[in-house]
């Protein structure tokens, strides 16, 4: 019995797709880069729960001793054993922020000018150093600072701002305060050195936008800066702000640069030119002379677990506001 012969007699057999031959089951290496693959992700779990529960119960007597006080005190006397981490945290979210004010616009504008307006020979150089200064030491910006910045600002910048806005009603951030070592310092210091890390990846996701999205907007009659507005900005919007939360992070947990500029004073005032601290300078100023077992250290080791709760709130709020704008 010939095939046709064979369709004849049964039409709905022959309608049926043909079996797939029976797919091998997977070899050793795949079993292998699974079980890899999955190693990799818990032991990122559990190290970072291990950081948590180790900060944690370490600041643990120090949350005892201090209950809720120990975030609204602004004391901090190992002498006296009295330790609070109101000053600490006030310093770094307002440096922190601070930054990010400076370098967002201006990371924005590096990205700008590379992406749409810098000539082809001028994108490599110039996209060369701003990689370059991200990998400058985070010492040499504080040792840069103290010698160069901190002096540059106390002689013009802080002048001038404390006897034009400082005497509006209502501005007494930007009185004078004496020396130059203070929170404004170190605010530009960290706005400098988180430019790099927002810079590179703006222009990193610009350059992921369809070309023909672009070509389009500019064939519609649009400029430049309609068509990074209208289409660059909405297509990436998410990994601009991936790049934002890298820089604030940075920011948050800066420590030696910070160290050399911020003055290092246990005390909040209203002006941002007056010295202040941050938890991460505390720590690194105190953790070396902190005894095993004292007050002092589970109170260091406490800010430590503050500052990580700090740097998870601020990054679940970016994620929230972030899926909130593109749902809407």
């Amino acid at each position: 019995m010939d095939v046709t012969a064979s369709q004849a007699l049964h039409p709905a057999e022959a309608s049926l797709p043909p079996v797939p031959a029976r797919t091998p089951s997977r070899g050793v290496g795949d079993r292998i880069f699974a079980l890899a693959a999955h190693s990799a992700g818990y032991f990122v779990l559990i190290l970072l729960g291990s950081i948590i529960v180790l900060l944690f119960w370490g600041g643990l007597p120090a949350f005892r001793a201090f209950g809720p006080g120990f975030l609204a005190s602004a004391a901090w006397n190992p002498v006296t054993e009295r330790f609070g981490a109101l000053v600490s945290v006030y310093g770094t979210i307002v440096s922190s922020v601070l930054a990010l004010m400076m370098a967002v616009p201006l990371a924005f504008g590096v990205a700008f000018f590379l992406t749409e307006l810098a000539p082809g020979w001028m994108r490599r150089p110039v996209g060369t150093a701003i990689e370059l200064l991200a990998a400058v030491p985070s010492i040499i910006y504080g040792m840069w600072g103290f010698f160069v910045l901190a002096p540059a600002i106390g002689h013009t910048i802080k002048p001038f701002l404390s006897s034009t806005l400082g005497q509006v009603p209502g501005l007494a951030v930007f009185r004078a305060a004496p020396g130059d070592a203070s929170i404004f310092t170190a605010s530009v210091v960290l706005a400098i050195m988180i430019i790099p890390f927002i810079a590179a990846t703006m222009r990193d996701v610009f350059l992921t936008v369809p070309v023909i999205f672009k070509e389009s907007a500019f064939g519609l009659g649009c400029t430049s800066w309609e068509v990074m507005r209208s289409i660059v900005l909405p297509y990436t919007r998410a990994s601009v702000v991936g790049g934002i939360m890298l820089g604030l992070g940075r920011a948050l947990g800066e420590t030696m640069a910070v160290t050399f500029v911020i003055g290092n004073t246990n005390r909040i005032s209203p002006s941002l030119f007056a010295p202040g601290n941050t938890i991460a300078s505390l720590v690194a100023l105190e953790f070396p002379e902190a005894e095993g077992g004292s007050l002092q250290l589970s109170s260091l080791l406490a800010l430590g677990f503050l500052l990580f709760v700090i740097s998870f709130v601020v990054l679940a709020i970016s994620r929230t506001l972030l899926v909130q704008r593109v749902r809407h």
